[in-house]
């Protein structure tokens, strides 16, 4: 954690006051919280690891302090949206022997595109998939040796020397994702997003299985 670290932690520390139906005895201040049976039975570690700290010092200062005896890891930023099965990237990082593996997507294009013959408008597409070009969709597995690739230092940005040095190295494989990928950055962003998510049909959102 980092720029506002205080709202996560108040959130987990108070999870079944903000989970649960509650009743508060305004006279004397006092909370009941109600049994509701809650299936989530993570193990949440919120690390701070320095407000301006970058993305690399962030996970190596994590890492640092509670990967343990694990030999993989993942990461995310947070920020993006994805149907892409996480579970199958991993089974294909462990088929590997590189020490990296790295979601790729299907960047969707910003602007509207023409397709023309010559001087001709043939067809006006809005935001087409941008099928030959892969980018960094944000959904990473690393093995512990990826240590040696980045430090705890505040300056450290994953996305440059580190990946770019392990890419250099041949230690970097890509899983290609051609579905359904978003990030949220913008306004726009902001409001595309939450109309799936009020549709009842976002594309993230995995059905329950009959």
């Amino acid at each position: 954690m980092g720029y506002k670290s205080e709202c996560i932690r108040e959130y987990f520390l108070n999870f079944y006051r903000m989970n649960s139906d509650v009743t508060v005895a305004l006279r004397t201040n006092s909370v009941e919280v109600h049994s509701v049976d809650h299936s989530c039975d993570w193990k949440v570690t919120l690390a701070y690891t320095g407000e301006l700290t970058m993305t690399g010092g962030r996970i190596a200062r994590a890492v640092e302090r509670y990967l343990g005896n694990a030999e993989h890891y993942a990461v995310t930023y947070g920020d993006g949206l994805t149907d892409a099965d996480l579970g199958t990237e991993l089974d294909y990082h462990l088929s590997h022997d590189k020490i990296g593996t790295v979601l790729g997507v299907n960047p969707p294009s910003r602007f509207g595109e023409f397709r023309m013959v010559g001087n001709e408008l043939v067809e006006f597409v809005e935001k087409p998939e941008l099928n030959s070009a892969w980018i960094n969709g944000g959904y990473f597995f690393f093995r512990r040796t990826f240590a040696k690739y980045i430090s705890t230092a505040e300056d450290c940005v994953l996305e440059r020397e580190p990946l770019s040095n392990l890419a250099r190295d041949g230690q970097l494989a890509v899983f290609q994702h051609p579905h359904f990928w978003a990030c949220m950055d913008t306004q726009r962003d902001h409001e595309y997003l939450t109309k799936l998510w009020e549709s009842g049909n976002a594309p993230w959102v995995r059905k329950p299985s009959r």
